[in-house]
């Protein structure tokens, strides 16, 4: 089996970061791929680089050759999951609603802890998309740029005090709410006393179930492909 993870952004340190998380994950047998946006945002923070993310993940998995069977999508929060399962013919999972799913069998409510507050309103609204945003009691930033999750100290402590703060407002389980924060659930799942899902973890082990299922996105109604027309793309840079 042959999954491709999407990062959300141009930085590849964190493309190869994830796709450690994927791995991690993964069953024998899997060969998890990462690809890294050739344009867009060096990190996804609102809602300018979460349409910019979106549309360049998009023109990746359209332009990539390889043949796979699933992708998981590692943008938490961000935009693009309908369209590109409206582009390809595999299984697309999101970390976003992967993460809530198997959260949601873990506890009554769950609270999300992210990177900078200001991305709490999409990350809501993605909740709400996907069908879970009920269950959700609270979403909580740690007050860290995605480019400043490399200080693995300073990651833990932030995620700790958001992660409190989630826990009094009715959280049962918790949810890392960034594919950047692939792997803090070993550190700081002991220390919190509440399960810890990580969505890039949950999605691949959700993409890999869909696969062995035999099951992949409906063409009934809301995901039926594209209608045939010309349609003009950017130029690609050099």
């Amino acid at each position: 089996m042959r999954i491709v993870v999407t990062n959300c952004n141009t930085t590849q340190g964190m493309t190869e970061e994830i796709v450690r998380g994927a791995r991690a994950a993964a069953g024998p047998g899997t060969t998890v791929l990462g690809l890294t946006p050739a344009w867009g945002p060096e990190s996804a923070e609102g809602w300018l680089d979460s349409y910019l993310s979106a549309a360049a993940v998009i023109d990746t998995l359209r332009t990539y050759g390889d043949p796979y069977d699933a992708v998981v999508m590692a943008g938490f929060g961000e935009h693009g999951r309908e369209g590109v399962r409206e582009l390809v013919d595999v299984p697309v999972v999101d970390i976003t609603e992967a993460a809530a799913h198997l959260a949601c069998l873990l506890g009554r409510r769950y609270g999300v802890v992210t990177t900078l507050e200001r991305s709490a309103g999409q990350i809501e609204d993605s909740l709400y998309g996907a069908g879970v945003a009920q269950n959700c009691a609270v979403v909580v930033g740690t007050g860290l740029g995605v480019l400043d999750l490399g200080d693995p100290e300073r990651t833990e402590a932030a995620f700790v005090a958001a992660a409190e703060r989630a826990r009094d407002a009715g959280a049962e389980v918790l949810v890392l709410g960034c594919a950047g924060m692939t792997g803090l659930q070993r550190a700081v799942g002991g220390k919190l006393g509440l399960p810890v899902v990580d969505g890039v973890g949950a999605a691949v082990k959700l993409a890999e179930s869909l696969v062995s299922l035999g099951l992949t996105t409906s063409r009934a109604g809301s995901y039926a492909k594209p209608l045939p027309k010309r349609r003009t793309w950017g130029p690609r840079p050099d």
